[in-house]
């Protein structure tokens, strides 16, 4: 028995190939999303806690919400969309202006 590992990937066609990287891609997007969204959950839980003890930490947590909203929305929705455009850019303007 070798010590080398044999790359079976070069005894198969392209179309093998392409299918097994696709396969693997696909594999490692899932995962990304199954970490994301345990992170989001983690998140949320905090956001949940407790109630926001400065402005700032109010701010960031409606920036979360509304981008969480905006998400969901359909892209053909610009009415929407255009209202959390115009209320993320209150919050960043008031948010500099307080500083």
């Amino acid at each position: 028995m070798t010590e080398t590992p044999i790359d079976l990937d070069k005894h198969r066609g392209m179309a093998a190939q392409k299918a097994t990287d696709i396969r693997r891609v696909i594999a490692d997007v899932e995962a990304n999303a199954k970490l994301l969204r345990d992170k989001q959950g983690v998140v949320e839980i905090e956001i949940l806690s407790a109630p926001a003890t400065s402005w700032s930490e109010a701010v960031a947590k409606a920036r979360y919400v509304l981008n969480l909203y905006a998400a969901g929305l359909a892209p053909t929705d610009t009415h929407h969309r255009d209202l959390v455009a115009a209320v993320l850019a209150d919050l960043t303007r008031l948010s500099v202006e307080d500083s």
